[in-house]
């Protein structure tokens, strides 16, 4: 896939355990209607639905589906600007 146009490209980084639970964190690239953007998404295990006792590829994919479903859904905003 040489061409990213209305595609996203999610590639695993970690597992990682904090104090407030185990997340999977991931860095997206992608490009729409001409504009390229990257970004990392964390996603908290349990708000996954998958346990620690899983497969990697099982708590890879479940979490991965995850963060792509909530950042297409997602409202961006920049910080400093208004809309009229």
């Amino acid at each position: 896939m040489t061409d990213l146009a209305e595609n996203y490209i999610v590639r695993f980084i970690n597992i990682a355990k904090k104090k407030d639970g185990m997340f999977a964190n991931y860095k997206v690239k992608g490009m729409k209607g001409g504009t390229t953007f990257s970004t990392s998404i964390c996603v908290d295990l349990n708000a996954a639905d998958v346990d620690p006792s899983h497969t990697l590829e099982k708590i890879i994919e479940e979490c991965a589906n995850m963060a792509v479903r909530e950042f297409k859904k997602s409202d961006l905003q920049f910080e400093g600007m208004i809309a009229n």
